[in-house]
Parts: C-alpha cells; sequence; structure tokens
C-alpha cells in the first residue's frame, strides 16, 4: 500500500514537471518571433554599428581599422556639438505636448454634443504623412506670401514680413511648433484613455470641499494618470532627440541656413548618406544611442521617484 502511495506521488510530480515544462515551451514559443525580430533588427545591427565606429567605412572599400579615431575627431567636431545642443533644445517641445495634451484630453472627456466629432478632427495629425505635414506648413511658414505672415500682416501685428524658415533665430523654433502641433492629437488620446480610469466620485467631492476645476485637476487627475505622464515624457523625449523627418522637408534637406536646424539625427544623417563616413556617422549613432538610452533613463528614475511620493498637504 505504502509502495503505491510512493509510486503514485512520484507519478504525480512527474505530471507537474511535464504540465511545467509544457507551459515553458508554449510561453518560449510565443516569445520566439519578438527575440527573432529583436535579434535581427536590433542587436545584429547595434554590434556591426559599434564594430564600425572603430573603422574608416565608405561603401566602396573594406572596412579599415582606425581605432578611436572617430571619436577623437567627433569629440573635436563643433557641427557634432551644434546638433547636440539643437537636440537637447528640441526636448523643450516634451513639457509643452504634455500640457497641452492634457488639457485638450480633459475638454474632449466631457460628454457634449459632437464631442467625437473634434476628437477625430485633433487626432488627424497624428495620422497625416510627415512629408505632407512639412509641405503644407511650408506654405504657412513662406516668406514674403506665406499664410501667417500674411495674417499677421493684415492684422497690423507685424509691419514687414518674418523668415521664419530662413532665418537661424527661427528655424528650429518654427520645426517644433510642427512638431508639437503634429504630437497633441495622438498624445491626448494616451490621456483620454488614462481619465476614463479616475473615478468622477473624486472630483463631485473636491467640489463639495469647495476645489475649483483648476484645483481638481491639479489633486486629483494629475496623480491619476501620472503613468501615462511618465510613459508620454519618455516615449516624446526619444522621438524629440531623434526628430529628422520635419527638419529634412522642411529645410529642403539643407538644416536651415548656417545648420541652425542641425539636430544629432539629421548630422549622422549627412555624414552616412551624403558624405559616405560611415564609419565617423556609426560612431555618432553610438554616442547618440547612448545618451539616449542614460537620458531615458534618468528620465524614468525622477519621474517615478516622483510617482512614489506622497503628495504634500
Amino acid at each position: 500500500m505504502a509502495a503505491n502511495t510512493l509510486l503514485s506521488n512520484e507519478e504525480l510530480e512527474r505530471g507537474r514537471r511535464a504540465r511545467s515544462v509544457r507551459k515553458h515551451i508554449t510561453a518560449y514559443g510565443f516569445l520566439a518571433p519578438a527575440f527573432a525580430f529583436l535579434i535581427v533588427f536590433l542587436f545584429i545591427p547595434l554590434i556591426v554599428a559599434i564594430y564600425l565606429s572603430f573603422t574608416r567605412y565608405d561603401l566602396l572599400t573594406s572596412p579599415e581599422w582606425v581605432g578611436f579615431a572617430n571619436y577623437e575627431t567627433l569629440f573635436q567636431d563643433p557641427l557634432f556639438w551644434q546638433g547636440l545642443r539643437n537636440s537637447f533644445i528640441y526636448l523643450s517641445v516634451t513639457p509643452i505636448l504634455i500640457v497641452l495634451s492634457i488639457s485638450l484630453a480633459i475638454v474632449v472627456n466631457r460628454r457634449l454634443r459632437g464631442v467625437y466629432i473634434f476628437r477625430t478632427i485633433y487626432y488627424i495629425p497624428a495620422v497625416t504623412s510627415v512629408v505632407a505635414v512639412g509641405m503644407i506648413f511650408e506654405f504657412v511658414f513662406a516668406e514674403p506670401a506665406g499664410l501667417l505672415n500674411g495674417v499677421l500682416t493684415s492684422l497690423g501685428i507685424i509691419d514687414a514680413p518674418i523668415n521664419f524658415l530662413t532665418h537661424p533665430n527661427s528655424t528650429l523654433v518654427s520645426i517644433m511648433l510642427v512638431t508639437i502641433w503634429r504630437g497633441i492629437g495622438f498624445y491626448m488620446i494616451v490621456f483620454l484613455a488614462a481619465l476614463q480610469s479616475v473615478p468622477e466620485e473624486l472630483y463631485e467631492a473636491a467640489a463639495l470641499d469647495g476645489a475649483n476645476r483648476f484645483q481638481q485637476h491639479w489633486h486629483i487627475t494629475v496623480p491619476g494618470i501620472r503613468p501615462s505622464i511618465i510613459f508620454v515624457a519618455i516615449i516624446s523625449s526619444i522621438s524629440a532627440l531623434k526628430v529628422f523627418e520635419e527638419i529634412w522637408v522642411m529645410t529642403d534637406g539643407t538644416a536651415g541656413l548656417l545648420d541652425s536646424a542641425l539636430t544629432l539625427m539629421f548630422y549622422l544623417y549627412r555624414q552616412a548618406f551624403t558624405n559616405l563616413e560611415m564609419g565617423y556617422a556609426a560612431a555618432i549613432a553610438v554616442v547618440f544611442s547612448i545618451i539616449t538610452v542614460v537620458f531615458s533613463l534618468l528620465n524614468l528614475r525622477y519621474l517615478e521617484r516622483n510617482n512614489h511620493e506622497p503628495e504634500q498637504p
């Protein structure tokens, strides 16, 4: 009897192990395509880029090992530092996008007649081609007969047309405005979805306690959607750092007068596909990737730390 019981326990244990193995095999089977995609399109290109960053390579000859020469040249290159500075300036679109997107999400979260139409209209820029948007805003910012100059002149706000896309002081800012206009609709949807999880009873209780609309949103809405704010802050920052299409389209591939709109990503493209300096471009890509990862981790840690700090009364 004892032997039969022991045998049954051993069979049960083997059965549990077999089921556990099958579950693991099934799980890894579902993960395998994603792993394969990451290996082929992320890890292998990253390893190749790191290798090429230590070589001189122009697509026409075999890579020639040069050690740290590309990095030494890079850190002495004034255009690299100008592109890095402009990339960090471009990051200022992130807080603007967050504030405007949250405000717009709050507006369209109400039960108003035709609100779904407004949600659709606000989202259209997010799904519109960057090339189409760039061409539209080239007409808007054109000098002297552009739409914006025409409106400002007719209203008497300005006496002479403004060179939005041809003056070094305004080119980058003008392109940043386009990025903000394109991004508001997408991030609005993210915050709108987050707002659905904030209990309406909290607003009613706050209103009974005498809180105005601003106080309600500051003390209820913002804490309630903080995970979405962290998500948007990270992905919008990464998008701002790697901006390229808007600059290419709106400056006709020149990065503006005196490279005033040159960003690190644009400089990488120029070195790789205009000057065919693939090794040098790979060095820029490696440095750019390190900066992006470090900035994202710092951003995530800072936002998560604030997320766990108790709100002061």
